[in-house]
């Protein structure tokens, strides 16, 4: 979409009488609340389509759809209320994205969707652009288990579809683990990956354009555990030059291969030997993003916002050193339903709480996020490390 073409704030609707130009957003949990936030700071009025009554998103949006994503009157009211619609979550149906894209402005599109939703797809898509990914082979009944080649294991198992957060994922050192762990999965089509040795995780958010134009943030380096994204570090030197140089161009080859519009989060494996091979894509903002908020001059949600729109992509510029903490709910305490010592935390210098307005706190739930930031890394480092230790969460 050209810049004359832009859906500018303040316009008027496609539909006759509909006032202000409205983005929308499929999903409403924390991801959709930020671009809410984002698209109402930058003068759009916001719609949600999410069938939780008290999904964060839909809490601060100027209209909340209440249905499931599929519904067709659901689906038909969003696209009678908005110029252009996007998603918070990968695992929307890609149908629905479709259907709303017949009559309106969809980014990222249904078949972009569909790929990331799909292990299979998605590793064939990164072969397509160049990019190397750990060896594989695809589980979907027994005799696959018989016949995968001996060199993946020990591995993971994953279901090629549905998982996220290190759900649907497990470990097998041999083949008779392999037998029990796809039966543990319901003999649902899975990937089995060869376990590789780690160095660091890493992910690269960026944003394109329907012209194609595309701006990237700093690489992130990422800690995980238990499968959940747990620390997120950027500053210059997180990872080496040359690495993130590869994992950014990377990153690049993927979405112009999906024709992608929209922000797009590429994780990838750093190996001990020092290569590199991707993990997989989010087709949406990232939870190793979220330190943008703070430490940028654009967010990753207000790059959304402009990819949805049609608005000009600038390159986004980090002016602080940045350490992000996710919150999971067990830090409410063994009950779920204490405070945790925040005016502790916000004492630190260079704290940026954000809670997500969620209702009930759940182990292993993202609650929200704390990032720390300062002008250098040590400085943030050491606020970081003191948040953790007044949270409880384990040093890094």
């Amino acid at each position: 979409m050209s810049a004359s073409a832009a859906l500018l704030p303040g316009a008027q609707n496609s539909t006759p009488g509909a006032g202000p130009l409205t983005l929308g957003v499929l999903g409403g949990g924390q991801l959709g609340r930020m671009f809410v936030h984002a698209a109402q700071t930058m003068g759009y009025e916001t719609a949600v389509l999410d069938p939780d009554a008290e999904s964060p998103a839909g809490r601060v949006s100027h209209h909340h759809i209440r249905c499931a994503y599929q519904d067709p009157q659901g689906l038909a009211q969003l696209a009678a209320i908005c110029s252009g619609i996007t998603t918070e979550f990968e695992n929307v149906p890609a149908d629905a994205l479709a259907t709303l894209a017949a009559t309106r402005l969809v980014a990222p599109g249904a078949k972009a969707v569909a790929i990331a939703q799909d292990r299979l797809a998605e590793k064939a898509h990164f072969g397509r652009c160049g990019v190397p990914c750990a060896p594989f082979t695809a589980i979907a009944g027994p005799a696959d288990i018989e016949e995968a080649p001996a060199d993946l294991l020990p591995g993971i198992l994953k279901t090629v579809r549905l998982g996220y957060d290190g759900k649907g994922q497990l470990r097998v050192a041999d083949r008779a683990q392999l037998r029990q762990a796809f039966a543990d999965l319901q003999q649902q089509v899975c990937v089995l990956e060869k376990m590789l040795p780690l160095a660091l995780e890493c992910s690269v958010i960026l944003a394109r354009g329907a012209d194609g134009a595309m701006v990237h943030f700093p690489v992130q380096r990422n800690l995980h555990r238990a499968g959940i994204l747990a620390v997120t570090e950027v500053f210059e030197g997180n990872v080496p030059a040359a690495l993130a140089a590869q994992a950014v161009q990377s990153a690049c080859a993927i979405a112009q291969g999906l024709s992608y519009v929209g922000v797009l989060c590429v994780e990838f494996f750093v190996l001990q030997d020092g290569s590199l091979v991707v993990n997989e894509i989010a087709p949406r903002p990232h939870n190793s993003g979220h330190y943008s908020l703070d430490a940028c001059d654009q967010s990753q949600f207000d790059l959304q916002v402009r990819t949805l729109a049609g608005l000009p992509l600038t390159s986004p510029r980090q002016h602080s050193a940045a350490v992000m903490l996710n919150l999971l709910g067990e830090l409410w305490g063994p009950g779920l339903d204490a405070t945790p010592p925040w005016d502790a935390v916000l004492a630190l210098p260079g704290a940026h709480l954000h809670l997500y307005g969620k209702r009930q706190a759940r182990p292993g739930r993202k609650m929200g996020h704390l990032t720390l930031t300062a002008n250098s890394p040590q400085a943030a480092r050491v606020s970081a490390l003191e948040a953790a230790q007044i949270l409880g969460i384990e040093a890094f």
